[in-house]
C-alpha cells in the first residue's frame, strides 16, 4: 500500500499496470508522461534489463518450465518491484559464483511468486521482447523518459 497518484492511499500499481498504461496511452508524449509519472529505481533496473543490449541475460531464451501462480492478485503474491533488486542474479557479471542450476532455479522461483502478467513481463524483459508485448515501448522511449544516452546511463 502507498499513495497513488491522486494522493489516496491504496494499493501501488504493478510494473504490468504501468506498462499497459504506456500501452494504453495515445501517443509518444503520454507514453512519456506515464513512464516519468511512476519512474522508480526498480522500474528502471527491469526496463534497462529489457532493452540495454550491453546487458546479457544467463538464462535460456522462452519460457521457462514453472507453475504459474493462480493465487487472486493481491494475495499469495511477490512483486516485480520487490524482486527486481535481485535480477543481478542472472546478467552477466552479476554473480558469477552462482552455478548455472542454481540460477536457473532461483529464476522460476521468481517467476513462480509473481503474477501470471509481471511473470509475462519478466520473460519478455529477459527476451529483450518488452516492445513486443506493450506497444509502443521502445528503448528509444525509454531512454528519453529517463534521459538516459545510447549506454543507457544518465545523461
Amino acid at each position: 500500500m502507498a499513495f497513488d497518484e491522486t494522493g489516496k492511499f491504496g494499493p501501488t500499481l504493478t510494473f504490468h499496470e504501468i506498462l499497459l498504461k504506456v500501452n494504453n496511452a495515445k501517443d509518444k508524449p503520454k507514453k512519456l508522461q506515464v513512464l516519468k509519472h511512476y519512474d522508480t529505481s526498480e522500474l528502471r533496473m527491469v526496463l534497462k534489463a529489457g532493452f540495454d543490449p550491453n546487458i546479457e541475460w544467463l538464462l535460456p531464451e522462452g519460457k521457462p518450465p514453472f507453475k504459474e501462480n493462480e493465487a487472486p492478485e493481491g494475495t499469495e503474491h511477490t512483486y516485480l518491484k520487490r524482486e527486481a533488486r535481485r535480477l543481478y542474479h542472472f546478467i552477466k557479471g552479476g554473480n558469477p559464483n552462482l552455478s548455472q542450476n542454481k540460477r536457473e532455479a532461483m529464476f522460476v522461483q521468481i517467476l513462480e511468486g509473481l503474477t501470471k502478467e509481471e511473470a509475462d513481463l519478466l520473460i519478455a524483459a529477459k527476451d529483450k521482447e518488452l516492445n513486443k508485448k506493450y506497444k509502443g515501448l521502445t528503448a528509444n522511449l525509454v531512454k528519453e523518459a529517463f534521459n538516459w544516452n545510447d549506454s543507457f546511463m544518465k545523461k
